[in-house]
C-alpha cells in the first residue's frame, strides 16, 4: 500500500522547474573576450525562468571560450554547438553579450554574421548589450533602428544609420539593446518579455 504514494512525487518536482519561459530555447552567439557577466547574467535569469540556453561560437563544441572581468581574465565557458551548425529555426531568441573582443572577433565569423541576419528576417528577439551593438552593422540590422550600446561606439552606429539613445534598455519591435552590465536587470527583464510575446502569439497561431 505505501508503494502508491512514491508516484505523487514526481509531478511535483516537475512544476519546480518550470517558469514563464518553461520550453523556450535561446542561442547565446559569443567567442573569446566576451564580458563574462554579460553572459552569466542573463543565462541564469533566463534559465531560472525555465528557458534552456546554448553557448554558440564559432569555436568547436567543446573548446573554451575566454570570459572577460573588463580587462582581467575570467572564466573559461564550454561551446555547446558551432554556428556552422546552428539554425534559427531551432531557437526562439538571441542574445548578444558584450565585450570588446567578443564582437570584434564575431565581426571576423561570416557564418556568425548570416546566422544574426537569418535570426533578423525570422522576427525573432534579438538582444545586444555593451559592444555586441557593433555586429548589428555588420548583419545590416542597425540601419533606421532605434538602439543603444556602450557609449564609446555610439558615433559606429550613428555613422551606420541607427538613432543612437543614451538609456538603460532600448526597444525598437523585436531587437533589444542595453548599454553596460549596470543595465542587465532591466536588459533581461526586456528579453523575457518579448520571449513571453513570442509565445502569446504563438498560441493564437495555433489555436485560429
Amino acid at each position: 500500500m505505501a508503494t502508491d504514494q512514491v508516484e505523487v512525487q514526481e509531478p511535483d518536482h516537475e512544476k519546480a522547474n518550470r517558469g514563464p519561459l518553461d520550453g523556450k530555447r535561446v542561442a547565446v552567439v559569443m567567442t573569446d573576450g566576451v564580458e563574462q557577466v554579460e553572459y552569466t547574467g542573463p543565462r541564469t535569469f533566463l534559465e531560472q525562468q525555465g528557458a534552456q540556453v546554448v553557448l554558440i561560437s564559432p569555436k568547436g563544441v567543446g573548446a573554451a571560450v575566454q570570459g572577460m572581468n573588463h580587462d582581467d581574465k575570467g572564466d573559461l565557458f564550454p561551446v555547446e554547438m558551432n554556428i556552422q551548425d546552428a539554425h534559427p529555426n531551432d531557437f526562439d531568441a538571441l542574445l548578444l553579450p558584450g565585450g570588446e573582443q567578443n564582437p570584434l572577433e564575431l565581426r571576423k565569423s561570416p557564418e556568425s554574421i548570416a546566422f544574426i541576419k537569418e535570426f533578423y528576417a525570422a522576427d525573432k528577439p534579438i538582444a545586444a548589450i555593451c559592444h555586441a551593438p557593433w555586429v548589428l552593422i555588420d548583419a545590416g540590422i542597425a540601419e533606421s533602428k532605434n538602439l543603444t550600446s556602450w557609449p564609446d561606439i555610439q558615433d559606429d552606429m550613428k555613422q551606420a544609420g541607427a538613432e543612437w539613445i543614451d538609456q538603460e534598455v532600448v526597444i525598437d519591435e523585436k531587437l533589444i539593446t542595453s548599454r553596460k552590465p549596470d543595465d542587465i536587470p532591466a536588459f533581461n527583464e526586456a528579453l523575457m518579455k518579448a520571449l513571453m510575446v513570442s509565445a502569446d502569439l504563438s498560441n493564437m497561431g495555433a489555436s485560429s
